[in-house]
């Protein structure tokens, strides 16, 4: 018998969340709706605090002092006066005397040419010129023949004795004895100067020293043959004296000239060369040279500055690095240029207010500074003077030595400058 058939029924679905899940799904929402207002504050408060915050000002104190404007330029240590010793004539060198650094003094043979063509020339003009003498000799003979000749003839004229084509053939004897004796004297004042011409070439075979001094180059040696037919060879160089050296500076033009801050004579002037870095030699501009020089289309000019070498330190053709003083003022108030530069919010001053003075006369210019008083820069006018790379002068009363002029906003620019931070939950 089959079994019977029962049917089962499963339980409906709940038709909708139940009590708990909407209590969990309603404190979720509150919570994520203080979490956003929170952030929402925490950012307003982050904001507000950070563009709130008052910048932090660099402050340096006006002072007194000195205000020096000076050119910079480089150039060569020279000899105050090099003579150049060369050779008139031309033959072998048959010895050398002076070397470098050799110390001579005026006259001193420093080297001989071979003497022996010249002093054959000497031989040949004396023995000519003795010849013309004799000549002299001979035709003055000659002439006092003549006009006894002729004296005699005019008597025997006067008697009637002889003919006067006799006496005039006497006088014309007379005449021609005198021209030839003119001509001798003068052949013989022709052999007298080619004899000294050749007795000066001889003196020219001894190369010496025209003034006392310092040997500094030698470009001759022994053996070797100088040839003065175009040009004269320069055998050495004399430094007259190595305790006075020169240093031959040059400036562009853009540094050469200025409104009362030109370089000019008398200039002070300071230099270093790389053999003492550590020194400093002193002296003043004794010439500025109107003669340019033009390197690489950059036009200079030759500036001379004087300097004293006692202790023989200075080398010829060391390099020197030279400070020219063009200007100076001394023991005035004073303030740094990045003063006159600074204004609020990291702005810049216009140019007619922030660039100073660069003469060293009275003439100034108006400019501003902010003079920092209970932590708040106060803008004051002032006049300025003559300026360096690094202070400007200020003529006017308006600031004091002590006064803190602001040169930046450090704490403002920083601020600027660094990465936001970010916000973590």
């Amino acid at each position: 018998m089959d079994a019977p058939f029962i049917a089962v029924t499963a339980p409906a679905p709940p038709r909708g969340p139940s009590a708990a899940a909407r209590r969990f799904k309603f404190r979720v929402r509150w919570l994520l709706l203080g979490g956003a207002v929170a952030v929402v504050i925490a950012g307003a408060v982050w904001w507000t605090v950070g563009r709130s915050t008052a910048p932090s000002y660099a402050a340096v104190p006006v002072d007194r002092g000195a205000v020096v404007r000076s050119v910079t330029a480089s150039g060569t240590v020279n000899p105050v006066l090099t003579i150049i010793v060369g050779s008139y004539v031309s033959g072998v060198i048959e010895n050398v005397s002076c070397d470098y650094n050799t110390r001579v003094r005026k006259g001193q043979v420093c080297a001989q040419i071979d003497p022996r063509p010249y002093q054959m020339a000497v031989a040949e003009d004396a023995a000519a010129l003795a010849t013309a003498e004799a000549q002299v000799v001979k035709d003055q003979a000659n002439l006092d023949y003549d006009e006894v000749n002729l004296k005699r003839g005019e008597e025997l004229l006067a008697l009637d004795s002889i003919a006067r084509d006799t006496v005039d053939v006497a006088r014309n004897a007379r005449d021609q004895a005198r021209a030839q004796l003119a001509l001798d004297k003068a052949s013989v004042r022709q052999h007298q100067a080619s004899l000294q011409a050749a007795q000066i070439n001889l003196g020219y075979t001894k190369i010496v020293s025209p003034v006392d001094g310092t040997v500094v180059t030698r470009n001759v040696t022994q053996g070797q043959t100088v040839a003065a037919s175009f040009q004269t060879p320069t055998l050495f160089l004399i430094a007259t004296d190595l305790t006075k050296m020169q240093v031959d500076a040059n400036v562009s033009e853009s540094d050469i000239g200025g409104s009362g801050a030109a370089v000019t004579e008398g200039d002070a002037a300071d230099f270093t060369v790389d053999a003492y870095p550590d020194t400093v030699f002193h002296g003043h501009v004794i010439q500025v040279r109107q003669a340019p020089q033009t390197v690489q289309n950059v036009v200079t000019y030759d500036v001379v500055i004087a300097v004293d070498n006692p202790g023989l330190l200075l080398k010829p053709g060391m390099t020197a690095t030279a400070r020219i003083v063009t200007a100076q003022h001394k023991d005035v108030v004073r303030v740094p240029n990045a003063a006159l530069r600074y204004r609020p919010g990291g702005g810049r001053a216009g140019q007619a207010a922030s660039a100073p003075a660069r003469s060293g006369h009275a003439a100034s210019r108006s400019g501003s500074v902010y003079v920092l008083k209970d932590g708040k820069p106060i803008p004051v006018t002032v006049r300025t003077g003559l300026a360096d790379d690094a202070r400007t002068e200020i003529v006017s009363d308006a600031l004091r030595p002590g006064d803190a002029v602001v040169v930046s906003e450090q704490a403002a620019a920083a601020r600027r400058a660094a990465p936001r931070p970010s916000l973590r939950f």
